[in-house]
């Protein structure tokens, strides 16, 4: 579940597979290898220290989330110091894993940056700052680089720069009560503590995920120390030696911050239950359930694939990882049925990438959006459900519409269909079934817990290892899923029933995890605690038991292995977690750059010159912004970089030009268009991951992939305009309706793309279908152009208007006011409408005093913690804009002649489908 792959590492792989169909078992390990868990392969007892230290770091993290430290009074670790072990775990087995890249380029720019860092340290460092330990730093580092890192072993420089590492980051857990003191006044030790944790995390950087976030971070730290250089409308004072060391190193503003918190709280017990889920067999499960279901259908291991790559990115943090690893299966699967390899890559890269945005994990960016749009973590995964949701079904969609195209036939079935109507009673039978589990659990857990007070947890612990026990013995009557040769050939697909019922106690963990997070409502790190834990009971005692089960005997062996597998999920998730602790701490440079500069309202000024304040200008050049900066990171980077820089662009310049949305929303906006980088050419490295599984060329396949995933870039667009995509203030009801809806228009969307839809499309239906899919997105867009929305309330008319309003409405005001800075500025505030008699009094209930001065309405106060001052309004604002909501028919009236015109396509294109089928 790591995004650490890069191009480099893996370039001589892909361009051995290219153009001879694809890698061998042994090439795909390799890749694997040098992606996600370091290609380095040094001697046994080397390699076995290295397992032994991420076993550690595994056990660590275990015992840091778990209620054990506060029971037993001892192991309590606060924020700063699980941080600072988090980041020396990291850093020390990056350089033990990943042997760095031997390019010209790349050595070229492992001794550049250290030799940058020097000239900035030594450039910003004050009078009463000594320097000549700068020049020190910066040379030991050169010359580390430059005397070689060979994969066979570990030379003692590479162990110097781990240990040197682990200790600059273990230095604030150490020094932990001296720092406190001295914060703002760092000393000589600081210094020098910080300068060699710098250069080293940017050279882990390099090794673990490719040149691209350390050339960023780079910059940024240029950035930093030449502020007075820079060009008039992004320069700024510039920073100290001493302000960067304080900022970036010593405090939790910068390396040390909110990013690197995540991803020892939270992110590494998802990255851990994922491995040891997949240690499990679970991996293997879904790809089979997923063939058995749809393997049938036409182009059915494409939709196998899709389906698969979305059960895998439940729990899955990488594009790159989910297209190696499922891809390794798929992708041949789809070229066997007459997917060309672009095709068949782009498929499975459309798919994975669509994995990041699948909650609950979103590749870790969903709990980084807990702590920067301060929601809750139900919050985030509600609202980012549905345009996820969409934006698989309608791949699914589009693999169906290019399997139409081509006349495809889907793999031959392992037994003759159900007549419909028995398929109808099994599904009824089937989600009634479920329900009434669902029913019965729910209900259940809330008897169990006053009836059994302080032990109801052991009894649900017990309820929990019948059900598991059940299901594995219901598992070892079928037989044993092992995981196929993708290369063999295929004669028949896997029963269904057999191979669903084979792993349905894989399902458990999954549903202690969702039950935790979306029913308990606990802690996204304590949930993801107690479903590694079970996971780890499911690792311990499975073998054994189906042995028994199986009547195969042998005990013990099957305990031994058990074991093992415990024991190899354990390293596993720690190994894929190298490159997402690396990631966020050096994302965390970039944003400790962005909070000291205040480059975030330069940048604002450069798209709001670029744009001319246009909304949907803006609205572009924020998500090409996006994408250019995504290039190269891995997901959580990805998510902490452009959050940082481009979401308050779009808030700023939004509020300033009346485009007020929810923060949520602007999230997953710069979200999505900075993981559509893994797909983009030319850096798109899930592109060139499928390309060199299928052979293809990685360059084609990445533009068919970043065409099929053009769903998924209009979807930021439609949720900015009508946030009940993302289900805010919308029910049950009327979520079900938006979902029926937002499906329909989306599936039209698709197959507009796609030039086809019940036939071969000509150029004025996929205009039609266009339009119709927007409509159905936007009905409002339509309606507002013939009944406006608001009406034009002179200012000094507010009071009337608040009256005349009804409570919960809300108050669009434009005001001219002043900056932070002092700058004049104009934006448009929300001011909702409260409960009250009159207008006036409801005027008081904002918080808001009125004086009218010269014919101007301006804002005498905005009462402390009122709505008026939530709305952003302030002291000597003036008043120039009051607009009131206005009578209008509802917006669903445009679905009725949107419908009718796609009567009319669906009406012509059967007939031009019949006529070819009848002349075929």
């Amino acid at each position: 579940m790591t995004d650490n792959s890069s191009q480099q590492k893996a370039s001589a792989v892909e361009q051995e597979a290219a153009g001879r169909g694809g890698l061998s078992q042994a090439e795909i390990d390799e890749l694997v290898a040098s992606s996600d868990i370091g290609g380095r392969s040094p001697s046994v007892p080397v390699a076995r220290l290295i397992t032994v230290i991420a076993i550690i770091w595994s056990l660590f993290q275990l015992w840091i989330a778990s209620p054990l430290p506060f029971m037993l009074g001892f192991g309590v670790f606060n924020d700063t110091e699980a941080r600072s072990f988090h980041l020396a775990f990291a850093l020390f087995l990056a350089f033990a894993a990943y042997p760095a890249t031997r390019t010209p380029f790349q050595i070229g720019l492992g001794v550049v940056v250290p030799a940058l860092l020097t000239f900035l340290f030594i450039f910003g460092a004050k009078e009463d700052t000594p320097v000549w330990w700068i020049p020190i730093v910066g040379l030991a580092m050169i010359g580390t680089i430059l005397l070689g890192s060979p994969k066979t072993r570990i030379p003692v420089w590479e162990w110097a720069l781990a240990i040197l590492g682990a200790c600059a980051s273990l230095y604030l857990f150490v020094f932990y009560d001296g720092i406190a003191q001295r914060v703002g006044a760092p000393i000589l030790q600081d210094f020098v503590v910080a300068a060699f944790g710098l250069m080293i995390l940017l050279e882990a950087t390099r090794r673990a995920l490719g040149p691209a976030l350390m050339i960023v971070a780079t910059v940024f730290l240029a950035y930093t120390f030449l502020g007075p250089l820079m060009p008039g409308i992004i320069a700024h004072k510039g920073n100290s030696l001493s302000e960067v060391v304080n900022h970036q190193w010593i405090t939790t503003e910068g390396v040390f911050g909110i990013a690197l918190g995540v991803s020892a709280s939270f992110v590494f017990l998802f990255v851990l239950f994922g491995s040891l889920l997949d240690k499990a067999g679970a991996g293997n499960y879904f790809i089979q359930v997923a063939f058995s279901l749809m393997g049938h259908l036409r182009g059915g291991p494409a939709k196998a694939a899709v389906v698969s790559s979305a059960m895998t990115g439940l729990i899955s943090g990488s594009s790159i990882a989910n297209v190696v690893t499922t891809g390794t299966f798929t992708i041949p699967l789809m070229k066997r049925v007459g997917f060309s390899s672009e095709k068949a890559g782009a498929v499975e890269v459309a798919s994975s990438v669509n994995g990041q945005i699948m909650p609950p994990v979103m590749g870790a960016a969903a709990f980084l959006m807990v702590e920067y749009v301060g929601i809750p973590y139900f919050d985030v995964v509600k609202h980012a459900f549905l345009p996820a949701v969409i934006s698989y079904i309608a791949l699914v969609y589009i693999v169906h519409l290019e399997a139409m195209k081509a006349n495809m036939q889907g793999l031959p079935r392992p037994q003759a269909p159900k007549p419909l109507v028995a398929w109808l009673i099994s599904l009824a039978f089937t989600v009634a079934v479920i329900c009434a589990l669902s029913f019965a659990v729910y209900y259940g857990m809330g008897w169990i817990r006053p009836a059994f007070g302080a032990s109801a947890g052991y009894v649900v612990f017990l309820l929990l290892v019948a059900a598991y026990v059940g299901l594995l013995y219901v598992a070892s009557r079928e037989k044993r899923l092992e995981m196929e040769d993708p290369n063999a050939p295929v004669t028949k697909l896997p029963l269904p029933g057999p191979t669903i019922r084979s792993g349905l106690h894989f399902l458990l963990p999954v549903v202690v995890l969702v039950w935790a997070l979306m029913v308990d409502r606990l802690s996204p790190g304590l949930s993801a605690f107690w479903a590694a834990a079970f996971m780890v009971f499911i690792l311990i005692t499975q073998r054994p038991i189906e042995a028994i089960f199986r009547n195969e005997g042998n005990i013990a062996a099957a305990a031994q292995r058990g074991f093992g597998e415990l024991l190899g999920g354990l390293e596993a998730g720690a190994r894929n977690m190298i490159g997402i602790g690396i990631a966020t701490a050096t994302a965390g440079i970039i944003v400790g750059a962005v909070s000291q500069t205040g480059v975030g309202s330069a940048l604002a000024d450069v798209v709001e010159v670029l744009s001319g304040g246009n909304i949907l200008a803006i609205l572009f050049l924020t998500a090409i912004l996006s994408l250019i900066l995504g290039m190269g990171l891995p997901t959580t980077a990805n998510y902490i970089v452009v959050s940082a820089l481009l979401a308050p662009v779009i808030v700023t310049l939004g509020q300033q030009n009346g485009l007020i949305v929810p923060l949520i929303a602007v999230h997953l906006f710069v979200f999505y268009f900075g993981i559509m980088a893994d797909v983009t050419p030319p850096v798109g490295l899930a592109s060139f991951a499928a390309a060199a599984v299928s052979g293809g060329d990685p360059i084609r396949t990445g533009l068919v992939a970043f065409f099929y995933s053009l769903r998924t870039a209009a979807l930021p667009f439609l949720f900015i305009f009508n946030t009940d995509l993302l289900l805010i203030n919308v029910d049950w009801a009327h979520g079900i309706f938006v979902f029926i809806v937002a499906t329909i228009a989306m599936l039209l969307f698709a197959a507009a793309t796609q030039g086809w839809f019940l036939a071969r499309n000509q150029v004025h239906e996929t205009i039609i279908l266009l339009l119709v899919a927007f409509t159905l997105f936007r009905p409002g867009f339509w309606m507002d152009m013939i009944v406006p929305p608001f009406e034009n309330v002179p200012p000094s008319q507010l009071a009337q208007a608040m009256g005349d309003a009804e409570a919960g409405q809300d108050l669009r005001l434009t005001i001219n006011g002043v900056n932070a800075v002092g700058d004049p500025i104009t934006f448009t505030a929300l001011l909702p409408v409260p409960e009250g008699a009159t207008g006036e009094e409801r005027v008081a209930a904002v918080g808001l005093d009125l004086i009218e001065s010269d014919g101007k309405v301006i804002i005498d106060n905005a009462a402390f913690g009122s709505p008026a001052q939530d709305a952003g309004l302030d002291w000597d604002q003036e008043i120039v804009e009051v607009f009131a909501p206005a009578e209008q028919p509802t917006k669903y009236w445009m679905y009725l002649p949107a419908l009718a015109v796609l009567a009319l396509v669906i009406f012509l294109q059967r007939g031009r489908a019949r006529r070819v089928a009848a002349t075929a």
